[in-house]
């Protein structure tokens, strides 16, 4: 296996590690990932998954995670999360499309995109395409976001079985992305979160391979980084086609106390909802 990017660092609230790997079959990566540390207890996880071939796929994806954790602290704290986050998405986006109008090889590149905000013991975050955000809490998983392909929504209503869309060929193709449109479709997600929760943000190429059963068993003990680096091994080990990238988040110590309102828990209620 050879590792393309890898980073990870611990505190006393988060212990987290970013890593990205090309997988056994690919001459290139078009996977990118990030996180930035905001201060306090804030910290910002990004996922991107590259589309438009070779030089496309890696810029794409590559701008939309340096794009939003930049516009993400460029706002400031003035702003909530939850919009600083949505802003940072759209104006990756807007980056995007306008470098594939200027040059003309770069016409056909998007990408997905997975940010989540962490702060104040609440959970904020932005989606576009297939990558995936999972919550993996007392030895339960739950897939947070919604999977923006003509498969998954196929599934959704009704139309076909999930583990005959697993193998389904047409199963990564988007109906959202960033880059194609002047503004993007973004899925806004706001949850609270837990001492000893895991977050993990990954790209089609693992959760494609690796089952949800496998994720509870692969997260259940160890650091950030012994736990992305045996979900990318043991992805790899059973022979994945695609580029690999995890990030993993592990809430380690005491939360901060978060504000009682009624926002966020209507949030939840309409979100468990929506999953039923």
């Amino acid at each position: 296996m050879v590792t393309l990017s890898a980073d990870s660092f611990s505190l006393n609230t988060y212990d987290v590690c970013a890593l990205t790997d090309i997988g056994n079959e690919r001459e290139n990566n078009e996977d990118c990932v990030g996180y930035s540390y905001e201060g306090g207890n804030s910290l910002v996880l990004v996922v991107a998954d590259g589309v438009g071939g070779y030089e496309g796929g890696e810029q794409a994806s590559r701008m939309a995670v340096d794009v939003t954790l930049a516009s993400y602290r460029e706002q400031g704290t003035a702003v909530a999360p939850e919009k600083r986050l949505y802003r940072a998405a759209q104006q990756a986006n807007i980056e995007i499309y306008d470098r594939a109008i200027v040059v003309t090889e770069l016409r056909s590149m998007s990408t997905t995109l997975t940010a989540v905000a962490v702060e104040a013991g609440m959970l904020h975050a932005a989606h576009v395409g297939d990558s995936r955000l999972y919550l993996i809490r007392g030895g339960k998983i739950t897939q947070v976001t919604k999977d923006h392909t003509v498969i998954a929504e196929r599934v959704r209503q009704k139309r076909m079985s999930a583990e005959k869309a697993r193998q389904h060929p047409d199963r990564g193709t988007l109906t959202r992305s960033l880059g194609r449109e002047l503004i993007a479709a973004v899925d806004r997600i706001t949850l609270p979160v837990e001492s000893d929760d895991v977050l993990v943000l990954c790209t089609d190429g693992m959760y494609n391979i690796l089952e949800e059963s496998e994720f509870v068993e692969l997260t259940a003990e160890g650091s950030a980084e012994a736990i992305a680096r045996r979900l990318i091994d043991t992805a790899n080990e059973k022979g994945t086609y695609d580029n690999l990238s995890v990030v993993v988040c592990r809430m380690v110590g005491e939360l901060p106390a978060r504000a009682e309102s009624t926002s966020w828990r209507k949030r939840l209620r309409a979100w468990l909802h929506s999953r039923s």
